[in-house]
């Protein structure tokens, strides 16, 4: 078992991709008659189910080892660390955006684009510990190698000149990152009070107007609001969304060469 220790002096290398144990078995000849069947699969699939319900910060080995029906040491025989698992289950997750196939030649870029974009940001919702773990792992499993190769192949596609598309890149992906981050973090702490969107939004924003402080602020921002429409938190949402969405298009579009 590698320790947090030897992880951290080697951090920019590190992954559970890069050697550990890789390999997928499955303990049928060692496990005692009866016990549970175990692979890195199911392990990595409890995983997700239990970061959703309970988050990332309440997450061991020994909470995950008791909901499979094992001992924590037994999950050691898969993976090295808890770093692992995180790791595992944040690619998992990204095998649920769904790609466009790239092999389509008359594919309009614009609807892959917003194929892929709407598939990253409900990682972000359905998952909301995921948005964490981003920059804290290199991302190079399986099916994050194929979103980002997928995503570079859409953005050659544009038109736009080879020493911009890694900038349209991160103009359109960190946009939805922050806003799927926000989004799935605000949908969490609703959960976590019993609250709906609808109810927890209403009584913030009546409990910020009665401060005088903030009084003449949301009153110049009500014609704003208007104008924004929605009848609910997540109507106004997705039509910010879809705006902001259409402004980077539009970006691209003006940017690229015919």
């Amino acid at each position: 078992m590698v320790s947090a220790a030897d992880r951290t002096k080697d951090a920019a290398r590190t992954s559970v991709w890069l050697g550990s144990k890789a390999s997928r078995r499955v303990r049928r000849a060692e496990a005692p008659e009866g016990a549970p069947v175990l692979d890195r699969d199911r392990i990595t699939a409890e995983a997700v189910r239990l970061l959703d319900a309970e988050g990332a910060v309440k997450f061991s080995m020994r909470r995950l080892a008791a909901e499979l029906g094992v001992t924590a040491m037994s999950l050691y025989w898969y993976v090295d660390n808890k770093d692992d698992l995180l790791e595992l289950a944040l690619d998992a997750v990204f095998a649920e955006i769904e790609l466009p196939d790239m092999g389509d030649e008359s594919a309009d870029w614009r609807d892959q684009l917003r194929t892929v974009v709407v598939g990253y940001r409900a990682i972000f919702v359905r998952h909301s510990w995921a948005s964490a773990l981003i920059g804290r792992y290199l991302n190079i499993g399986p099916h994050s190698m194929a979103f980002s190769r997928t995503a570079q192949r859409i953005l050659a596609r544009t038109g736009l000149p080879a020493h911009g598309q890694m900038g349209g890149l991160a103009a359109v992906f960190q946009f939805v990152y922050g806003f799927g981050t926000i989004e799935g973090t605000f949908v969490q702490r609703c959960a976590d009070a019993g609250r709906t969107q609808d109810e927890f939004f209403a009584e913030a924003m009546g409990a910020l107007a009665s401060q005088p402080e903030y009084r003449a602020q949301f009153a110049d921002a009500s014609e704003l609001m208007a104008a924004r429409g929605g009848e609910t938190v997540q109507d106004m949402r997705q039509r910010d969304f879809d705006f902001a969405l259409t402004l980077l298009i539009a970006g691209i579009e003006a940017l690229s060469t015919p």
